[in-house]
């Protein structure tokens, strides 16, 4: 899958994902310091899922309803990195189908996954 890979993901993540066959373009690699709209709107852009752990992305997305192609949050404090790359590996590989112009956020506990109302708009 391609994914674009916001800068507040963790580079052990971005490798994993690697790792397991992801076309991965990291902003912390490319773009450093891009402002978070410009990364959302280069993820629409490109068709591709963005994966962030900065909440700011749901300001974008519900608040200022900016065009996006699927947002993946990493709410995941208290787990190590191993674990937190496994969690996104496995939700990437169940929930594929389910990702593209959604609003996931997954947490310790829980992965949900919503399409905002003005999601294909």
């Amino acid at each position: 899958m391609r994914i674009i890979v916001d800068e507040s993901v963790d580079g052990r993540i971005v490798d994993r994902l690697r790792i397991a066959g992801h076309d991965i373009l990291s902003i912390a690699e490319f773009a450093p310091g891009t402002p978070d709209a410009l990364v959302l709107a280069k993820a629409d852009t490109a068709g591709v899922l963005l994966l962030t752990a900065d909440k700011d992305f749901g300001e974008l997305v519900y608040r200022r309803r900016m065009a996006h192609c699927g947002v993946m949050l990493l709410r995941q404090a208290g787990l190590s990195i191993d674990v937190r790359a496994d969690v996104v590996l496995t939700i990437l590989a169940s929930h594929a189908s389910e990702l593209a112009a959604a609003f996931t956020v997954i947490a310790p506990e829980s992965v949900r996954i919503r399409r905002p109302p003005h999601a294909g708009a």
